[in-house]
């Protein structure tokens, strides 16, 4: 998947547990570590926007793009 997942690095920075943010934005401990491994197809704009709360941090440094061969568009003389 193109989008990654810096929880972890974020956590680091900040010195805080993965339960102790989870008691703080209210999200279970395994939803977390899902979304941390970068194993989540989705995250909820209630649960980033409470992440980025309580880790006092914006949406990018959570989450980054990187295209990959699967994202770029076709070419002109490729069937789509």
């Amino acid at each position: 998947m193109p989008i990654r997942v810096h929880l972890d690095r974020v956590l680091l920075e900040r010195r805080m547990s993965l339960t102790e943010l989870a008691d703080r934005v209210g999200v279970t401990i395994a939803n977390l570590s899902i979304l941390k491994t970068g194993k989540a197809r989705a995250v909820r704009f209630s649960t980033l926007a409470a992440l980025c709360r309580e880790l006092d941090c914006q949406p990018g440094d959570l989450l980054l793009y990187e295209p990959g061969p699967a994202d770029e568009p076709p070419d002109e003389d490729e069937e789509a």
